[in-house]
Parts: C-alpha cells; sequence; structure tokens
C-alpha cells in the first residue's frame, strides 16, 4: 500500500501569502535580526518594528499588528506591556515572551495566567519557529473574526436600510431557497403574506425566461461572484404587471445566505387602476414589518450562533421625552434619538436592535436562570434619570426597561410582536429589600415641593425618591487580574450636570442629611454587591463616605456589621469604607474610635485624596487603614519630569514603609498616565482609561 501524507496546515503558504507584522520590543538587535532570519528562510514576508520604550510603543500600539514578542526593555514591563494591550483597541493581541535569563519551567503557568500567549526560547530556532506560526495562525483567526463582524454588522445595516424602503422588493434566500421577504415581495409576485414565501424555490417564483442563463448567473452569485449581480430578467410569472424586472443580489451577511433585491415601480409610475391604496398607507406597515423582520432575524441568528442555557429579551423604551429636545436646533433633536441606541449599547454590550423610533430591543444571555436574574436586576440602574451628551448638547435622558424569557428561536413576525408586548409590561425584577430596609431602618423624611428648590432640598427629594445614582468603577490591580474591585461614588442630576456628592460643600450645613444619604448609598450599593457576586463571587467594593456619618452616626459599625450579613460573600472583606483624608484630619480622636469599631466589624478602610498635605503621615500613623487612595495631584506626577515621578515613588516607598497598605492611583484617564502607573509601587490603577464609571456593576472584560 502506498503511504499517506499528512500535512499540518500551520505549515502550509497560505500564512505566507500575506505579510507578518512583528512588534518585537527588545534592548538586543542580534536577537532581533535572529528572528526576522528565521522567517526568511521560511520565505516569509515580515514587516517588523524593534523598539525598548514606551514612548514609541505607545506610538506602535496604534498600529494593526499580528504579534509581539517581549525580550527585555528599558522602561517596559512585561506586566505593564500586557495591560496596555488589553485596554488598547487590539485586546486579543497575543503577546510573547522570550525566556528570561532566570526562567523556571514552573514559573510556566504563572506567566499564561497573566495573559502570555507563549513562553519561547531561541535556543531551539525550530520550536519558536512552530510556535510563531502557531501564534500567527490564532491571531490572524481573531482578525478574520473581527473583520467579519464588522462587515456582518454593516450587512445587517444595511439590509435593514434597504429593507424600509418601500420601493424595493427584498427577500433572503438560503441554497436558492426564500428564507424570509418583505410585504413588496409578496405582493409583487401575488402573494397575500410574506410567509407564503418561505420554503419557495427561487426559481418556481422568479420564472425567468432564459432559465439557462439565469442558472448560470445565479451559480456564480452563490460562489460569492458579485461582480455582475445586477441586471434585468423577463418574468413568465403571471402575477408580475411590470416587466423586465431590475434585480440586485447581495451578500446578506451569513455565509449562506444571499439577499435579493427587485426595484419595484412607484406608484406615480404605476398604471393601475385607481383603486390602488395611497402611499401614506403602505409606507408605515412596511416600514414596521421590514424593521421586525430584521431584528427577528438578527436574534434569532444570534441564537443560534451563540447558544446559552438561558435567554432574555430586554426593551427599552423611552420613558419620557424632554421638551428642551425639541426646542434646539434641528440637528441637536436628530442626534438626540439617533444617539440613544449607541448609550444604551454602551451600558450593555450587546447588540441593540431598534424595533421603532425610542424602541429597542437586546438579547441578554447567561450560564443559569440565576445568573440572569443577577444581570436582570443589574441593569435597573438604566431606569434612573440619565445624561445623553451629544456633539453640541446634553440632554436628560429617562429609559423604560422590561424582559421577557425566551426558550427558543422566534417563530415569525407575530410571536415576536407577542414577545415585545410581554417584555414591555413585565418589569425587570428587582432585588426584594423591604424587609433589609426595615431591619436597617433606613428612612427618610418627605419635604414639601416648591417652585424653587436649594440644591440640598432637590437632594433631599432625590433621596426621598431613591434616584440618587450611584456610579461603578472597576480598579486594575497588578498583582491579579482577575480581581474584581470597584470604587462606589454617588450623584445625581442638577440643571443637567453632574453633582458628585463626595466632600460636597453643601453637605457641611446638614449633617442629619448627610448621615441618610451615606446610609442609603451604603445599604443600596451592598444590595448591588450582593446581586453582583452571584456573577463573580470575588468581587469588593469601596464606598467613597462623607465625614458625617463617621464622626455623627454611632450605630455605623452596626450597620456594617448588618451589611456584611446581607453581602454574604466569602471573602474576609468585600466592603471597604473610604474617607477623605481631610475629614479624618479634622476630626481625629473620634475618626480613631470609629474607624477601630469599622475594623472590628469586618470592613476595612480606605483614605482618599491621600498625600498631598503636611498631615498625610501623621494620619496614616494613627489610623487603622488598609488603602490609600492618592490625591490626583499625585497622579498628575507621572507626566512630569523623570525627577517628579522619583519623587512620588519615593512618597509612595515612604509610605508603604510607615505601615503594610496597599496603594492606589486615580484619575489614570489615558494612556500615558496609566503606563506610567506601573513604574511606581502602587498594586491598584484607576481611571477611564482602564473603565469609565457606570451605572452598574460589570467586569470590564465584558465591555
Amino acid at each position: 500500500m502506498g503511504s499517506i501524507e499528512v500535512r499540518n496546515s500551520l505549515l502550509s503558504k497560505k500564512l505566507k501569502r500575506t505579510e507578518t507584522r512583528l512588534l518585537i520590543i527588545d534592548d538586543n538587535q542580534l536577537r532581533y535580526n535572529q528572528i526576522l532570519q528565521l522567517f526568511s528562510a521560511q520565505e516569509h514576508k515580515v514587516q517588523a518594528c524593534l523598539l525598548d520604550d514606551f514612548k514609541t510603543f505607545e506610538k506602535q500600539l496604534n498600529l494593526p499588528w499580528d504579534m509581539v514578542i517581549f525580550g527585555r526593555a528599558y522602561d517596559l514591563k512585561i506586566e505593564q506591556t500586557l495591560s496596555l494591550i488589553q485596554a488598547s483597541s487590539q485586546p486579543n493581541l497575543p503577546v510573547l515572551l522570550l525566556e528570561p535569563e532566570d526562567f523556571d519551567a514552573q514559573q510556566y503557568q504563572n506567566y499564561i495566567h497573566k495573559g502570555i500567549y507563549d513562553v519561547l526560547s531561541l535556543k531551539s530556532p525550530d520550536h519558536f519557529y512552530i510556535s510563531i506560526i502557531r501564534a500567527l495562525s490564532y491571531s490572524r483567526l481573531v482578525q478574520a473574526e473581527h473583520r467579519l463582524l464588522n462587515e456582518l454588522e454593516a450587512a445587517q445595516t444595511q439590509a435593514q436600510s434597504l429593507v424600509a424602503e418601500t420601493h424595493k422588493a427584498v427577500a433572503v434566500l438560503q441554497e436558492g431557497i426564500h428564507f424570509s421577504a418583505n410585504k413588496e415581495y409578496a405582493t409583487l409576485f401575488g402573494f397575500e403574506n410574506e410567509d407564503d414565501l418561505i420554503g419557495l424555490p427561487l426559481l418556481d417564483v422568479l420564472q425567468p425566461e432564459d432559465l439557462a442563463q439565469f442558472k448560470l448567473r445565479f451559480k456564480k452569485i452563490s460562489q460569492g461572484q458579485f461582480e455582475h449581480a445586477r441586471f434585468e430578467i423577463k418574468t413568465l410569472n403571471s402575477n408580475v404587471k411590470n416587466n423586465p424586472l431590475h434585480v440586485e443580489f447581495l451578500p446578506s451577511g451569513n455565509d449562506d445566505e444571499i439577499q435579493l433585491n427587485i426595484e419595484c415601480p412607484t406608484q406615480a409610475t404605476q398604471k393601475s387602476e385607481p383603486t390602488t391604496v395611497t402611499p401614506t398607507v403602505t409606507i408605515a406597515p412596511a416600514e414596521k414589518l421590514s424593521s421586525l423582520n430584521s431584528s427577528l432575524q438578527q436574534i434569532n441568528r444570534h441564537l443560534s450562533n451563540h447558544p446559552a442555557n438561558v435567554n432574555a429579551l430586554v426593551l427599552f423604551g423611552l420613558n419620557h421625552c424632554p421638551n428642551e429636545v425639541f426646542q434646539s436646533d434641528w440637528r441637536g433633536t436628530k442626534s438626540y434619538f439617533s444617539n440613544i441606541q449607541n448609550f444604551i449599547k454602551e451600558q450593555v454590550n450587546v447588540p441593540i436592535h431598534q424595533i421603532e423610533t425610542a424602541l429597542y430591543a437586546g438579547l441578554i444571555q447567561a450560564e443559569s436562570k440565576e445568573v440572569l436574574n443577577s444581570l436582570l436586576i443589574g441593569l435597573n440602574g438604566l431606569q434612573k434619570p440619565q445624561l445623553l451628551v451629544t456633539d453640541n448638547h446634553t440632554f436628560p435622558l429617562q429609559l423604560k426597561l422590561g424582559y421577557c424569557e425566551l426558550n427558543q428561536p422566534i417563530s415569525n413576525e407575530t410571536a415576536f410582536e407577542q414577545l415585545l408586548s410581554k417584555a414591555f409590561a413585565t418589569p425587570l425584577p428587582v432585588f426584594n429589600s423591604q424587609k433589609i430596609d426595615a431591619d436597617i431602618g433606613l428612612t427618610t423624611e418627605h419635604i414639601q415641593t416648591s417652585v424653587k428648590l436649594t440644591l440640598l432640598q432637590e437632594l433631599k427629594q432625590k433621596l426621598d425618591a431613591g434616584s440618587i445614582q450611584l456610579k461603578y468603577q472597576q480598579l486594575y490591580d497588578k498583582q491579579d487580574q482577575h480581581t474584581h474591585t470597584y470604587e462606589v461614588t454617588a450623584g445625581f442630576i442638577h440643571d443637567n450636570q453632574w453633582i458628585d456628592l463626595s466632600d460636597l460643600a453643601d453637605l457641611k450645613d446638614d449633617p442629619e442629611l448627610s448621615v441618610q444619604l451615606d446610609r442609603w448609598i451604603l445599604v443600596e450599593a451592598c444590595k448591588q454587591l450582593h446581586n453582583f457576586i452571584t456573577q463573580y463571587p470575588k468581587a469588593k467594593l469601596i464606598v467613597n463616605l462623607n465625614h458625617h456619618i463617621l464622626i455623627n452616626d454611632k450605630k455605623l459599625p452596626e450597620l456594617v456589621a448588618k451589611l456584611l450579613t446581607i453581602i454574604g460573600s466569602k471573602q474576609a472583606h468585600p466592603l471597604i469604607v473610604q474617607f477623605s483624608e481631610h475629614s479624618l484630619q479634622q476630626n481625629l480622636s473620634q475618626a480613631q474610635q470609629q474607624v477601630a469599631l469599622l475594623r472590628q466589624y469586618g470592613a476595612e478602610v480606605s483614605i482618599r485624596n491621600f498625600g498631598d498635605s503636611l498631615y498625610s503621615e501623621s494620619i496614616l500613623t494613627q489610623i487603622d487603614t488598609q488603602y490609600l487612595c492618592l490625591h490626583s495631584k499625585l497622579s498628575k506626577m507621572l507626566l512630569a519630569s523623570e525627577k517628579d515621578m522619583a519623587k512620588l515613588q519615593e512618597k509612595i516607598l515612604n509610605f508603604i514603609g510607615m505601615k503594610s497598605v496597599e496603594i492606589l492611583l486615580t484619575d489614570l484617564n489615558d494612556m500615558n498616565l496609566f503606563a506610567n502607573a506601573w513604574n511606581v509601587e502602587a498594586r491598584f490603577l484607576q481611571g477611564n482609561y482602564f473603565q469609565k464609571k457606570l451605572d452598574r456593576l460589570t467586569d470590564v472584560q465584558d465591555q
């Protein structure tokens, strides 16, 4: 018998036909040349860049690359490199580490857990090359997936737009069989309902006069040759009143689907009897049906391609439209409605489909009903007043959410409309908190509504209505990328501006309101944490509080103890309460006693805005704190001179030397700040570069 040659597909010429883009971080030109020679010997086309400093890396990271090879660098660490890539526009870019001189094989798994694709050695060129090719193959697959997803979204948008045009008859075909169609298509060929077309062969409906020529064209189109997919045909179908037909075949977004568009004559050009219905009657239903049909298909496609154990259809509707939207210029009004969908998508990070004007649907999926319920509860924050920022305006936004569970694909538009009706009428599940609130004694006194409210009066009203909003921002942990630690800040919308309640000057004049407010924030944040640990059991919260609750509320430690029971976390200290350095300094002796009790009852303590006063070191020695959130002024030193950065490092080392504390750097809102923060001994990094402040708890990897 003859032998059978088995060839590894990774070693085919396919990967050699396109240029390989290598970003090599190393201070050794010889190693760089050795890597390029390996590729050259295998007839690979290579575009490579060698660098060993952060500034060059920052620039190059904005360009497309196939992979990163890390050796040694002047001012870049491997952990720093990984975090910057994960926060960039190419988060899945594979990083390969050249074996360090002190590499131990037992460290391999640790490096992989950090996010490194593989650890390689140039001492074995053959093994090195194969590993590089594996990484390249993976990178190309990720790029292809990303590109196809973008193309699919564009194709779906195009299809939805085309379907909405009443002068086009549109159908989607699978292997020459009708999969779906719009009302105009059904009417063109004499069908009363679009569903009657599903399953019928194209040839039976279209009935081309020159059958052989059409079959030849359609075969090429089915093979992806759309260069000549627009042409005229004469049909033998007696229901068609106008010959010839102007047809166009387009890719539908799925490999096995083709879209057929047929130009329909407008009513102005039709020579039909005057009994035909007017455009005002036909356009609206057609657009409605088309939009529903498009959304239905996309949701069903997602259910098929990304199956989950449980699914829910969530409906987002505009609950109230402020008058000022229509009092601006027409561009402002247009921007308001066109940006609602993007706002929702940014918040929930799932595909959002427009059903009608200001009505949108999204698909939420989970591995269990318990997790799905947790996800739905977490969406409740989106029903509080929001700010929608457009190019030239900031408008208030009020959404209403509802849902219904999906157990199977949606059969047709009628079933879809029934699901939408059910979702519209079914509010999101909520955390059952009545008993908890009663046990804690969380009450507020209502005030009369007046024509003109002071800031504190408005704040009181917001508290009474439970419309104070909590914002969550995840921290980056240098030591463990899988931790889920979040800072909680609170605020409300006043005159279309966000008012942050941390250290709000007006609250100094009303200690009672300040205490009520902080108790409410603590309770609500802990409820959210209790819900969130269903998804991420190791989650922790850092809750910002004002000094009045620390100094004046003697029952605060007891409240914290009850809240820790409510949270139900398996972590030793899931709750961290945070106070400003200034407030601690003003009430040091009282603060010491309360902090000691808080620690006794199970909470940890953090000091915010720390390190920029003469009293910082004294406070550190006298307060039992576990975290220091440094003042934003200190973060700015990361962008100053190397001398200033050295001073910051000296400050941090001094704090750590005085007490065993974890250091947080805040307001790292761009790559430079985030990257330079790796050069100082701060464990936690926080800022918009890693994750923006959101209305709900969500893992940054889900965004």
